[in-house]
């Protein structure tokens, strides 16, 4: 189980996040949404342990605080959304990037057990093909793609993902939701998206931590939390009606 107990924290000494607390338990897929600038992003960069906070995040009762940068990088995947290229790097070599934390040392060769968890994770995100490519040839969709496989690559226990449908055509979109849950359910993990899309949300999600200004205003089932009245509260806007009313576009 992922634990957060009162967790606050931001920049320049203002709190973005104020006093989130909640447990996800492993085998769940869960989906953190709001409007921009409540602090989702800001949430999983705390998480990851890459922004001071205050309060206690627990993975299996150990506070992820007592455990060194390496050892949280067994653990903990994070995927942005700005994964900027810097060297013409291919595919493979990208993703293989994912089992650094495993190796015995920098000149430390790759093992047959790394190679075919690197080829897995290629084989899941439908990348066979272009994994000789440099990624700086890349559409931002593939590119997308490619360091989704490389979280995978690590093996964590859990995968924190910032908007991972981001440059996506639907297909994709749609299987890289299935991918993720069923990484999740299949290896007892854990998966926790940033997700602007409330129908991706409501039909992946197991649960859905909802956020306005840094503060929960719903924690539970899609179905408990996307109610009119606090999606309303949330977003300013009438969303279900919108919703019902673009569905009928469809008929």
């Amino acid at each position: 189980m992922l634990e957060l107990r009162n967790i606050n924290c931001g920049y320049d000494n203002i709190d973005v996040i104020k006093n989130i607390s909640f447990k996800v338990k492993r085998g769940n897929m869960i989906s953190i949404v709001g409007p921009n600038g409540c602090g989702k992003s800001t949430l999983l960069k705390a998480i990851a342990k890459l922004m001071k906070y205050k309060g206690d995040i627990l993975l299996d009762s150990n506070n992820i605080n007592k455990l060194s940068r390496k050892d949280i990088s067994k653990k903990i995947a994070l995927m942005t959304q700005t994964n900027d290229v810097y060297f013409s790097y291919t595919v493979y070599e990208t993703i293989s990037l994912g089992r650094y934390a495993y190796l015995k040392g920098p000149l430390s060769s790759l093992r047959k057990e790394d190679k075919d968890i690197i080829n897995k994770a290629i084989e899941t995100v439908e990348l066979t093909d272009l994994k000789d490519k440099a990624i700086n040839e890349l559409s931002g969709g593939q590119l997308q793609r490619v360091f989704l496989a490389r979280a995978f690559t690590q093996d964590p226990e859990v995968i924190l993902l910032d908007e991972p449908t981001n440059h996506l055509d639907l297909k994709h979109q749609i299987d890289i939701l299935n991918n993720l849950c069923d990484w999740a359910k299949n290896n007892n993990k854990i998966v926790i998206c940033v997700l602007h899309d409330l129908n991706l949300a409501n039909i992946f999600s197991n649960k859905v931590i909802m956020l306005k200004r840094g503060q929960i205003i719903g924690d539970g089932s899609p179905k408990s939390v996307f109610m009119e009245d606090k999606l309303k509260h949330v977003y300013d806007i009438n969303i279900r009606k919108f919703m019902i009313e673009a569905l009928e576009k469809w008929k």
